[in-house]
């Protein structure tokens, strides 16, 4: 992550009232960055001020986190409809490899518990239950999911507006949210399925209108197709996250997916996270397979 300090607190002989001395990307790092600098500037008899040790050693421990979300951007969808499958094939992957992806079948035979022992496993888990419903009912179900502790949720975009900033206020008085999402387009999805069901947008103009209800809505980001992932970033910015479903692998079965991309493509396109499941779940050696896909993004996510 590259980011810049600027130095602009007046020094006082009160540093609990000295305005922050950074202005930086991120507000860990600039917890940080505070921290240090007042450190450096004054004689404190017994050491460091009051919390701020622990602010240090949280925002470090946090920063850990930003880490690996800079790194690891490859999220498996676990496709399994029984706990035991899904746990015995999680017990062979590695936490600091990838993430985990749960959606709505494994979740309703399994419950809150499995996502806890996944969690006490190291992994950090993308709750896909894509909530759609009147804006309390979506804020109380968020609300709930959030207190498990996962990483990332998500709900639909075409629930509107007032769906989703009832979701985002409901969740952003804790003391660690989750990242939330929406969907825009499912990728099983084309222009002929929309026409359908009454939307007579094409799939490609539906989705980045719904993305750009969603950032102005206040949500992290979307789950996008990477066909649209390239318009999108350019529209809505690098901070908006793109998460990207329909990944294959070469020469793999496109299966119930209509939108699909290679992990390489989904990169280039501008995707921040890929979710790939058959792919992994169905190779023989998913660890080696996981290695491989980084490997093969590493790259473009290093910008080498």
């Amino acid at each position: 992550m590259t980011f810049v300090v600027f130095p602009l607190a007046k020094v006082t002989a009160n540093a609990e009232q000295t305005t922050s001395s950074v202005v930086l990307l991120d507000s860990d790092i600039k917890l940080v960055c505070r921290d240090i600098w007042r450190c450096a500037h004054y004689n404190y008899p017994a050491g460091l001020p009051q919390g701020c040790g622990h602010r240090l050693q949280t925002s470090f421990e946090n920063l850990s986190g930003l880490q690996k979300d800079m790194n690891t951007r490859l999220i498996v969808a676990l496709d399994f409809s029984e706990a035991e499958k899904a746990l015995a094939f999680a017990q062979r992957l590695q936490p600091d490899l990838c993430r985990l992806k749960i959606g709505s079948e494994l979740f309703v035979a399994c419950g809150p518990q499995f996502v806890q022992t996944l969690m006490d496993r190291g992994f950090e888990i993308f709750l896909d239950l894509k909530f759609h419903d009147i804006p309390n009912t979506v804020a109380a179900a968020v609300t709930a999911v959030s207190r498990l502790g996962v990483w990332m949720v998500n709900i639909h975009a075409s629930g509107g507006r007032a769906m989703m900033q009832a979701a985002k206020h409901a969740i952003a008085v804790m003391e660690t949210p989750p990242r939330l999402i929406a969907v825009t387009m499912l990728t099983s999805l084309d222009d002929t399925d929309l026409k359908e069901v009454g939307i007579s947008a094409a799939v490609f103009d539906q989705a980045q209108k719904l993305a750009t209800l969603a950032k102005s809505a206040g949500l992290d980001g979307v789950v996008c197709s990477g066909h649209e992932a390239t318009a999108l970033r350019q529209a809505l910015g690098d901070e908006f996250l793109l998460v990207t479903p329909g990944i294959r692998l070469a020469g793999d079965n496109t299966d119930d997916q209509k939108r699909i991309m290679t992990p390489v493509q989904a990169m280039v396109a501008g995707a921040d996270y890929l979710v790939i499941g058959r792919s992994i779940t169905r190779a023989q050696n998913p660890v080696a397979t996981i290695q491989a896909i980084n490997a093969q993004i590493e790259p473009i996510v290093s910008g080498n």
